[in-house]
């Protein structure tokens, strides 16, 4: 058994910044100095090396091709957003900066692929910017959950609000208390965070621990269940 003390509940920095990477569908780059918006162009390799594959007629091709060193500096950001309809969206933002360099140029070819030399990465979350170290990003690995984290959360606020409702009652109960909605913020290994909506605009986020770390998809469902069986807690009162 883990002692209470070293248990880890939720994921390390390098860990959200690859998840983000990995289920965000878009980026935006600086090269230099042009700016493009990047759909379904990125990819990790089994070393944790960002590789964008660049269609080989694409502007952004022409640019690297032309670049007087043969890179190009670059800075990649990525914008983590809430699948479910929450105030503030944005739960998360993840920068990149390097060179990006050719990585497969064969004569002919379609794509372009360049692969980005890591020189300093940053995630923002909650107003705090944290940086990572690049030899420890390369070594992370996505959430396991990090790929699905969207559909599971949609389902569960579109066809499971008696459940989000349940597992609202394992929260604060002086945070609930004048909550007027609640939604599934995150979903991951570790937990599931609810985000509590507050009259006047204010809202507030808690994280709800699983019993321990899912193992797939098919174990997020069990865990719930023993979430939904444990008491909830009770506001305390202020004795006279």
């Amino acid at each position: 058994m883990i002692p209470a003390k070293s248990r880890v509940d939720e994921p390390g920095c390098a860990e959200r910044v690859r998840s983000v990477i990995a289920a965000a569908p878009s980026l935006s780059l600086t090269a230099d100095d042009r700016c493009y918006d990047l759909v379904d162009m990125h990819s990790v390799d089994r070393k944790g090396r960002l590789l964008l594959h660049a269609p080989a007629d694409s502007p952004l091709a022409a640019q690297a091709a032309h670049a007087p060193r043969g890179d190009l500096a670059a800075l990649l950001e990525f914008t983590d957003i809430a699948p479910a309809g929450v105030r503030d969206r944005v739960r998360a933002k993840v920068t990149l900066a390097g060179r990006l360099v050719p990585c497969d140029a064969r004569a002919g070819a379609k794509t372009l692929v360049l692969g980005l030399d890591l020189a300093r990465a940053a995630i923002e979350r909650r107003g705090r910017v944290e940086h990572v170290d690049p030899e420890d990003l390369a070594r992370a690995r996505p959430d396991v959950l990090a790929a699905h984290e969207t559909s599971m959360l949609l389902h569960l606020t579109d066809d499971h609000q008696d459940v989000v409702d349940r597992l609202t009652l394992l929260t604060d109960p002086a945070l609930r208390q004048d909550a007027l909605r609640v939604r599934p913020l995150a979903l991951d290994r570790f937990g599931i965070v609810l985000r509590l909506e507050h009259p006047g605009g204010g809202h507030t986020d808690t994280r709800i621990a699983f019993p321990g770390p899912v193992r797939d998809t098919e174990d997020v469902g069990r865990q719930i269940d023993r979430l939904l069986r444990r008491p909830a807690p009770r506001r305390t009162r202020n004795r006279p």
